[in-house]
């Protein structure tokens, strides 16, 4: 399996990242710090790393540096609240292949990872490249739902939704899962699109079964 080493000195960002890559397929590897960082990408050789920029001790870009001089063809994506253009220009001249600012969409997230994975040659996630639920196939590839006549197209957010319902057919997700998978870690809980989104893919697709959890969420069931 695609191995991946996200460094990062935030717990709560740490999960997250790595459910969403291991919902993916990857094999994730986690280091707080940028020293353990190191260490597991000297012993693991990960395809790539997701660096975090501010960190106690060792700094991101110190920990840029080091693994470039390690190893010249490391790629390393590089996610940090400091996202002013001199931040992100600075970390490519040093070599990231791609840098993306926090608070982040999980679905562009794994977007970017597949991209800077396909340029190495590795698949895009290590199962299948559709999703089913009854009639309904999800082409991860084309990014497009079809159903038993004809497909429609997705949205990135109608696109990441329907990927993270079909992964769990039949278990209630909640909002705040759902608002976390799709729109981001640092998303307004407070907001409503998640039920704007359901009501919108419920209209183009006639056969979808998604029950409503009151005050829960939301369940896909087969259809």
């Amino acid at each position: 399996m695609t191995k991946i080493l996200v460094v990062d000195d935030e717990p709560g960002i740490l999960r997250f990242i790595r459910r969403a890559l291991e919902s993916e397929g990857y094999t994730v590897l986690t280091a707080p710090d940028g020293a353990e960082g190191l260490r597991l990408a000297a012993e693991h050789r990960p395809a790539l790393v997701i660096l975090d920029l501010v960190m106690p001790g060792l700094s991101g870009t110190a920990v840029l540096a080091a693994l470039l001089t390690d190893r010249a063809d490391t790629r390393v994506l590089v996610l940090s609240a400091v996202g002013d253009v001199q931040a992100r220009v600075r970390c490519l001249d040093a070599g990231a292949v791609d840098f993306l600012p926090k608070p982040f969409a999980v679905a562009e997230l794994l977007a970017r990872v597949r991209s800077r994975l396909r340029d190495l040659g590795h698949e895009d996630r290590a199962g299948s490249e559709e999703l089913t639920c009854g009639s309904l196939r999800l082409d991860l590839r084309t990014r497009r739902l079809h159903s038993t006549n004809r497909h429609v197209e997705l949205s990135q957010r109608e696109f990441a939704l329907m990927q993270h319902l079909m992964r769990n057919v039949g278990t209630v997700c909640t909002r705040a899962e759902l608002l976390s998978e799709v729109w981001g870690y640092a998303f307004d809980p407070g907001s409503n699109v998640v039920d704007v989104t359901i009501a919108r893919l419920r209209s183009k697709i006639k056969e979808l079964r998604i029950e409503t959890v009151r005050n829960v969420g939301y369940s896909l069931q087969p259809a």
